[in-house]
């Protein structure tokens, strides 16, 4: 997903652009609503004054003909009352008779509606907007009747130029509305995402602070806290129940071991020696898986955290070299370590130890060539990756690799649980990490990515 994508299916720039169009549609409604009332209105009342005076003169010529329909506009447009009256009466020759236009304008039909126009009346400098309608008399001549209307839109022209100003404001306003609302929002949700954020990283014991609103907000916080209670019950629980199945499975098969040992050392039977040897081999790995087992389950259930110390994990590494530089020297192979002086940092070293033994363990089973520790410090942490000069594994399998029980037979031989991968996966999530396979090139490289503070 593109980066413009992920924008545009964000809720929070969704509601964002929703207040920010409403607070416009709004302005936009509040401001122009109201010139189209008054422009609309100010044209009704108008043509309804030239209506009224057309319909005046119109009665005027039935009753006393042209002579009295000429006094009658002579009369109109002398009277001081009348100042916007425009008025007109032509011959049939189109000669004006009376009124105060010296002509009728251009392309104006007859009996039509009326229509705006610029004209100068008689003893005006400038011509003026006016609404106008001209009616066809009976003897050929034309009654021109209307009212100016320039004052009217020099109004709402002002108007709406303030109206334009105010719809900018509006803009900005919409968009500190949009701004802020959302800001406000995300200020209501921080305190559950800073609380989900270190529970995630291991601080179980933290909850969101008491919120007596009793917004939809405060409902949020409180069922976060609800929720990060039943897990640390959860948790306990599963603390109880995973010590006591390690002592109630390791109880039985650690005297069953014992067993096996005195019977070995005490069978005459040279036949049944082999039988007892692979009983105590089956019995040392049944005893490593349940060991195992319980230690992905402690570490994905975030069990252990107390148990961070600060260490160095380029003399970690080292110490893993030499502990299996005699079984790396029988096979004729070499390991090496490519880290810093020294980096410190917060770890679970029991089980970080156990991670990495696993990997080079699987390095020297299933790989070939140099096994290569590394240590890669970064702003977030640090990245432990092991590598070897083997076949690999294809990327198609590396998923299910990293699953519990899993085994890539086709790929891989041995006895194996499947659970060494598995481990080391629990353990990079219990240091707020993640595991990656990656092609070594030849080989398999297992990186190994810890969060933390960053070293020195």
């Amino acid at each position: 997903m593109s980066f413009r994508s992920a924008i545009w299916r964000s809720t929070t720039f969704r509601f964002a652009a929703l207040v920010f169009l409403f607070q416009l549609i709004a302005a936009a409604v509040l401001l122009f609503g109201p010139t189209a009332l008054l422009r609309n209105q100010s044209r009704a009342d108008a043509v309804a004054v030239a209506q009224t005076m057309r319909d005046d003169l119109l009665e005027t010529y039935d009753n006393g003909g042209l002579p009295a329909l000429t006094r009658a506009v002579a009369m109109r447009t002398s009277r001081q009352v009348e100042r916007s009256a425009v008025l007109l009466v032509t011959s049939p020759t189109g000669r004006p008779i009376g009124g105060n236009l010296d002509a009728l304008p251009a392309d104006l039909p007859f009996a039509a509606p009326y229509a705006l126009v610029k004209q100068k009346r008689s003893g005006h400098t400038a011509p003026e907007a006016m609404l106008v309608q001209s009616v066809r008399l009976p003897d050929g001549g034309v009654l021109l009747t209307g009212t100016v209307v320039e004052s009217e839109r020099q109004v709402l022209a002002l108007l709406e130029r303030t109206s334009m100003i105010a719809l900018g404001l509006s803009v900005v306003f919409a968009v500190a509305a949009a701004f802020l609302s959302t800001r406000f929002i995300l200020g209501r949700l921080q305190a559950s995402i800073a609380t989900l954020g270190d529970v995630r990283s291991g601080n179980l014991s933290r909850r969101v602070p008491r919120d007596d609103t009793g917004d939809a907000f405060a409902l949020l916080g409180s069922e976060v806290n609800q929720a990060l209670d039943r897990v640390a019950a959860l948790n306990d629980e599963l603390k109880i129940a995973t010590d006591t199945l390690a002592h109630d499975l390791k109880s039985p098969l650690t005297r069953m071991r014992a067993a096996l040992d005195r019977a070995a050392q005490n069978v005459d039977d040279p036949q049944a020696q082999p039988f007892i040897d692979q009983a105590l081999a089956e019995s040392e790995r049944l005893l490593a898986i349940i060991e195992t087992a319980l230690s992905i389950t402690r570490a994905e259930a975030g069990l252990g955290r107390e148990s961070f110390v600060p260490a160095d994990l380029s003399e970690l590494l080292e110490t893993v070299a030499e502990i299996y530089a005699p079984t790396v020297e029988d096979q004729g192979r070499a390991i090496e370590v490519r880290a810093p002086a020294r980096f410190d940092m917060p770890v679970h070293r029991q089980l970080l130890d156990q991670a990495i033994g696993n990997l080079v363990d699987n390095a020297l089973k299933y790989g070939k060539g140099t096994v290569t520790l590394s240590l890669a410090p970064d702003e977030t942490g640090a990245a432990i990756t092991v590598t070897d000069e083997g076949p690999g594994i294809p990327p198609k399998q590396r998923e299910q690799a990293l699953r519990r029980f899993a085994r890539l037979d086709e790929a891989r031989g041995g006895w194996g649980a499947g659970l060494g991968l598995s481990l080391v996966q629990a353990v990079a999530h219990l240091h707020g990490g993640t595991v990656e396979l990656g092609d070594a090139g030849p080989g398999l490289a297992v990186a190994i990515r810890l969060r933390g503070a960053a070293g020195h």
